[in-house]
This record gives C-alpha cells, structure tokens and sequence, in this order.
C-alpha cells in the first residue's frame, strides 16, 4: 500500500529551526482585527495560570502559553500566521504582501 503522506517525524527539523530563533522578532497577524507586528509589541498578561498575549489594536487574545515541569502548552488559534525570520534576516522587515508592521 502506497501512501500520499509523512508521518509527523518529518516536521522534526523544521520545527527545530524555527523554535530556535528569537520568536518576539517574529511578526504575528490578528485573527480578530488583521493588525501585523512583531510578538514584542502585543501586550502579554501573566496573572493567569501562564502568559496570555493580546493584539494591542483590538483586545483579543493572540496566544497563550502554559509551562509546566515537563511541558509547554502553546496557543496561537488568535493569530493568523507567525513570519519568523530566519538567519540573519532582518525583524523589523516585513514582506509587502499581506500588510507591513503595525498596519491593518
């Protein structure tokens, strides 16, 4: 049986490279109001039982992140998409396509 697909072992490297770069110079987009700009600038709150980050143009929560012993629990159903840049790119560059930092 031939199968279309990897199992999740592929994701491996990839992820690896990508959890290794500074993430507060990533560039997130609300799910909410569409606003871009890096992680460093939405307004993270830890009173919670880990940190809650919300979208400093419309209040909504971005992501959460729970740390336990063993385990870390990332949520980013708030965000669009997550531009990491990688490699001696520059953070504060933001491709044209779909909106620069800090717009909507």
């Amino acid at each position: 049986m031939q199968t279309d697909h990897l199992d999740g072992n592929a994701l491996a490297g990839p992820l690896a490279e990508i959890f290794t770069a500074d993430v507060s110079a990533a560039v997130s987009r609300c799910a909410t109001c569409g606003l871009t700009g890096p992680v460093a600038a939405l307004r993270v709150y830890d009173r919670a039982p880990g940190l809650v980050a919300r979208c400093p143009g419309c209040e909504e929560v971005v992501l959460r992140l729970v740390r336990g012993p063993d385990a870390a629990w990332l949520d980013l159903r708030g965000a669009v998409s997550l531009r990491i840049p990688l490699g001696g790119a520059n953070p504060g560059a933001v491709a044209t396509a779909g909106g620069g930092a800090g717009g909507s």
